[in-house]
């Protein structure tokens, strides 16, 4: 008697994925986690100008940060795939939490200098480090099958509200005390990690082999042999590297839109209210065809929001155009992490989204040096036009560069 046909599992809605246990306590931890990291950069920020006046310092905070995700990103991934990957979020989790206590009590008690920041940064750019990959590489095992993109799609959208409310929390916690902000900030971390430590894995990690130094570069060689992973995490990196208009936004709130504080404020929400937005339209309706073609499409959407934003010089234009950014973007985010993460076997993950969040974190960081260095040979309009210009070029020319990448039919 022949084999009955298997059915395939059937979608599951938004509402049957935030009533689903792990995924909601993923949720709550990886919300609670960004929130804790947006209140404790606006205090680490604020804090540092307000003890050296120094624009310098604020940009040594970044490099700071960066410093452990270059020197650490091959331990970091292979981690990832060595061990329990919600343990090694929740150890990062209780260390960002505690960090962030030791801030709060030398401030509180007035011991604080910028040397101790700077050292309680590079040990959160560690735990970023860490549980990135391995935070990444947990959602496909959380999520029921068949329903990564809509979660995908949800988790991002709690990130973006954490983006919004979370620098608003910050600065409002910062007036009352900077060991205020500190404190929530390890309040919220703790809380993360005690949501992410209770959580049961929807389908079991894949089985680890004994490990050899041979493993850590492992993922590196795997994106390289892998078109498709390597079109789509360069992808993403010279996009956002030569597109990083947003790191201009308070010449532009200054000089051009001639807007004060409040609009400087507007103008950096509104990329992650328009992210907001199509997140909710992605957690309802996901890209089903053409999802290959859809990410790049978005990127060509994202480079030529860049340039009218650029040669605005009005408010309303600006600002929607912004949002727009911020809503290409999520759609290229989604469909980009969904497609690494389904190409990638399960004992790969946290090795292959170390190499991501290198890409991720190198293309931010040097797409506002980039942006600046930029402005200040040409001016902050020609610099934005050009980046965004360079934007539609990459994507224009990966779409010749990465044939199968443009024909990905579908996701799951």
């Amino acid at each position: 008697m022949p084999d009955e046909p298997v059915s395939a599992s059937p979608p599951v809605s938004t509402g049957e994925l935030l009533r689903h246990r792990a995924f909601l306590l993923f949720l709550l931890s990886r919300s609670f986690s960004r929130f804790a990291t947006q209140i404790g950069a606006v205090a680490i920020g604020w804090q540092v100008y307000d003890l050296t006046g120094s624009a310098f310092d604020l940009g040594m905070i970044g490099f700071v940060q960066f410093l452990p995700t270059a020197l650490l990103l091959f331990v970091a991934g292979h981690a990832a795939d060595r061990y329990e990957r919600k343990r090694v979020v929740q150890i990062c989790e209780v260390v960002e939490g505690l960090t962030a206590l030791f801030l709060a009590w030398g401030a509180f008690a007035g011991w604080l200098t910028v040397t101790h920041i700077f050292i309680a940064t590079f040990v959160l750019g560690i735990v970023g480090a860490f549980e990135s990959p391995a935070l990444a590489a947990l959602l496909p095992l959380i999520a029921p099958q068949g329903s990564l993109q809509r979660a995908t799609a949800i988790s991002s959208g709690a990130a973006q509200v954490a983006t919004i409310a979370g620098p608003a929390i910050g600065g409002l916690a910062y007036v009352i005390a900077p060991s205020a902000a500190y404190g929530i900030t390890g309040a919220f971390a703790l809380f993360a990690a005690g949501c992410i430590g209770v959580v049961r894995l929807t389908q079991a990690a894949a089985l680890r082999d004994a490990a050899t130094p041979d493993d850590l570069f492992a993922g590196v060689r795997f994106v390289r042999n892998n078109p498709a992973i390597l079109g789509t995490i360069s992808l993403d990196l010279f996009a956002v590297l030569l597109g990083g208009a947003t790191a201009l936004l308070p010449i532009y709130a200054r000089d051009i839109l001639q807007t004060g504080p409040l609009g400087l404020g507007i103008l950096r929400a509104a990329p992650a209210v328009g992210a907001l937005l199509m997140t909710a339209i992605l957690a309802h309706h996901t890209i089903n065809r053409h999802v290959g073609l859809r990410m790049f499409q978005a990127v060509i959407v994202f480079g030529v929001a860049t340039i009218v934003f650029a040669l605005s010089s009005w408010m309303w234009l600006s600002v929607l155009s912004l949002a727009i950014l911020g809503a290409a973007d999520t759609i290229s985010v989604v469909i980009r992490f969904s497609l690494v993460q389904l190409a990638t076997p399960d004992e790969m993950r946290g090795r292959v989204g170390a190499v991501n969040f290198l890409f991720i974190n190198a293309s931010n960081q040097l797409g506002q040096f980039e942006s600046g260095l930029t402005a200040a040979l040409f001016g902050a309009m020609p610099a934005a036009v050009l980046g965004g210009v360079c934007t539609v070029a990459v994507a224009l020319l990966w779409m010749k560069l990465f044939p199968s990448l443009r024909q990905v039919e579908s996701l799951e």
